[in-house]
């Protein structure tokens, strides 16, 4: 199979305004001929939506949720990136490209990043339009600060949780596109399977999760906006219902998987407290612009933080990374602190944490001020915890979070498949091996709001003959025997095991040997694991109830299924890369002082993998990745 990013000639800087100007379009008359079904109702998926509805298509919309609402977007906290440059502290559209391509470990494409951060300028008005609350200064201008490896202030903030004001805004879009009938909404459908027609993407099979009954829905074009599969962990930052099954299905109909065991772990969720947690809190990244990151100097230490004096305190990061220390990006910061913590240095009941420290900051700025910034926070921590972290330190941990791998997509954000398009962290291609932080909300807005529109028009604009798609075709009928097969097969398994078990069993797996750290011998031994598992799931989980009805634990068994393959691949795909990029990080390849040895003279390149069959070896294809404009260096924030 060969791969064409379809990468437009000609100077970066005008790559995607002379895309948009040679792109073909479709007659407004002829928009309302066109069907086009979106999967997912975050930012990217309510965003494109909204969109498409808006320019005349007839677009589908659905969410496994009981209302796009509820879509996970909602849970980010910390901000979105736009180099506004309010603060003339030096930002520009290309200092922000550089810091993405830099921030991933330069295994990301040049002009994908640079036209990210050309449209983050219009993300911010394209919000405020729509009445997200940003924080504002005295002055009137929009709040933002720096985050994540960056020396300029460029994360914007609203008023409570970031993601949950853009979701609204985009899901306000959505509804008023609902309301004019340009949009259809389905709620509790769950997407089980691609259609594929003489090689086109045509449809999608659904199961109504309210009443069990498999449906068949024809378009000309299909979306798949349905986030990451950070979820395979188990324990992880993510809402339960986040999955990889959408993206996973069409991998299996033949769109190419880049990249899937570039998985980032976030360095300021709240530790795993006891073994009856399903999700772990993330406390937003925001908080490292004021709180200090520390640990206790002596090992095993009893006291509490406050009787710890400050020459007994090993502020790490500071240490290790004098020129960002707190605001170090995050794999950088993660693996610091599991290396603190696995050295014995950890912190709290179960010695799995480390301390944000927010005395300095109170101290110089009075606690009106912390709290003008960070009262939700405080307030969200004291709740959980029952500490009031004005007083004394927040204890912090790194988790399992954002997924960069995912279906391959071209610069048109189209998938190997024709008519098939991913967006946001469904698909790889904007942050290379590890993402900044405040770079996924705009990203999947971006997506949605600015790119899509234009790649999709350029596409359908070849599909206004085609006519109505018929769901009597062959292809409809087995990709629907082919779903019905998965649920007879899951609801017969009546063994003594419950799907969690397996999830559990599966993310301990990974988080060990295909988490912040791997080896050879721990992928290997990981592949072997999950083979092991994956027979076991299906000899003895338990699925009680019908498949013809309501049922939970029936959904959550495909999708546990699909991780379960998901996870094979994840380790194939770290065990092949023999390097530390990023979230990648082999232990076999580090410097003298523990940090990632990249090799670019043989591992430049977007891992894709293409899907072989059961119990067969994928195959790996690879897209070179060139820089004509940045030279990849070795990263440093010290």
């Amino acid at each position: 199979m060969k791969i064409d990013a379809k990468i437009p000639a000609g100077p970066l800087e005008e790559k995607w305004s002379n895309y948009k100007k040679n792109a073909k379009l479709v007659n407004p008359a002829n928009r309302k001929k066109i069907e086009v079904i979106v999967v997912g109702t975050g930012l990217a998926g309510s965003s494109v939506a909204a969109s498409l509805g808006e320019m005349g298509y007839n677009v589908k919309s659905f969410c496994f949720q009981d209302s796009a609402r509820r879509a996970h977007s909602v849970a980010a906290q910390g901000g979105v990136n736009a180099a506004k440059n309010y603060k003339n502290d030096g930002d520009s559209v290309y200092r922000m490209f550089v810091d993405t391509l830099k921030g991933g470990d330069f295994r990301s494409r040049e002009a994908n990043v640079y036209r990210m951060a050309e449209c983050s300028l219009n993300l911010i008005d394209q919000a405020v339009a729509q009445g997200v609350p940003f924080g504002r200064e005295y002055g009137g201008y929009l709040n933002n600060r720096s985050f994540g490896g960056v020396q300029v202030s460029r994360t914007f903030y609203a008023r409570g949780q970031t993601g949950q004001q853009l979701l609204i805004g985009a899901y306000q879009a959505l509804m008023r596109q609902v309301s004019k009938k340009t949009v259809q909404l389905f709620t509790r459908h769950e997407m089980l399977d691609l259609v594929v027609i003489d090689g086109k993407a045509r449809g999608v099979i659904v199961r109504n999760l309210d009443t069990g009954v498999i449906e068949r829905h024809a378009a000309h074009a299909v979306v798949l906006a349905t986030g990451g599969f950070g979820k395979i962990y188990y324990l992880s930052t993510l809402a339960m219902g986040c999955n990889g099954s959408a993206i996973w299905r069409a991998h299996k109909k033949g769109a190419l998987m880049a990249s899937p065991s570039w998985t980032q772990i976030h360095p300021t969720s709240l530790p795993q407290s006891g073994d009856y947690q399903s999700k772990l809190t993330l406390m937003s990244e925001s908080l490292r612009n004021d709180g200090r990151i520390w640990v206790p100097l002596k090992e095993n230490e009893q006291r509490p933080a406050n009787d710890i004096p400050e020459a007994e305190r090993d502020y790490y990061l500071e240490r290790k990374y004098p020129a960002f220390g707190n605001l170090a990006p995050r794999d950088i910061s993660s693996r610091a602190a599991k290396e603190r913590i696995d050295a014995g240095f950890g912190i709290g009941a179960l010695k799995n944490a480390v301390y944000l420290d927010f005395s300095k900051a109170i101290k110089e700025q009075g606690v009106a001020k912390i709290k003008e910034k960070y009262g939700n926070l405080f307030d969200m921590y004291r709740k959980i915890t029952g500490i009031d972290a004005y007083k004394e330190p927040m204890m912090i941990s790194p988790a399992a979070h954002f997924s960069m791998g995912g279906l391959w997509v071209d610069y048109e954000l189209m998938t190997t498949i024709p008519g098939l398009f991913a967006l946001g962290e469904a698909n790889f291609a904007d942050h290379g091996a590890n993402r900044l932080g405040a770079n996924s909300l705009l990203q999947a807005s971006v997506d949605g709001y600015f790119i899509a529109p234009y790649t999709m028009a350029n596409y359908l604009s070849g599909e206004i003959h085609t006519g109505k798609i018929d769901t009597n075709h062959p292809a409809f009928e087995e990709a629907e025997q082919t779903v019905k097969e998965q649920l007879n097969l899951l609801i017969h398994c009546k063994g003594d095991k419950t799907v969690d078990y397996y999830h559990k069993a599966l993310g301990k797996i990974l988080y060990d040997y295909c988490g912040l750290s791997r080896s050879e011998s721990g992928l290997k031994f990981a592949i072997e694991e999950i083979k092991k598992l994956r027979t076991a799931f299906y000899q003895n989980v338990h699925i009680p109830g019908e498949a013809g009805a309501m049922n939970n634990e029936l959904e959550k068994a495909g999708r546990v299924a699909d991780y379960l393959e998901i996870g094979e691949l994840m380790c194939y795909d770290a065990l092949t890369r023999n390097e530390s990029c990023g979230a990648h990080f082999r232990e076999e390849y580090q410097t003298p002082d523990g940090e990632a040895l990249r090799n670019d003279a043989e591992y430049q390149f977007i891992s894709a993998w293409e899907w072989k069959g059961k119990n067969a070896m994928p195959e790996l294809h690879k897209e070179n990745l060139v820089f004509e404009y940045v030279k990849p260096i070795v990263r440093s924030y010290k």
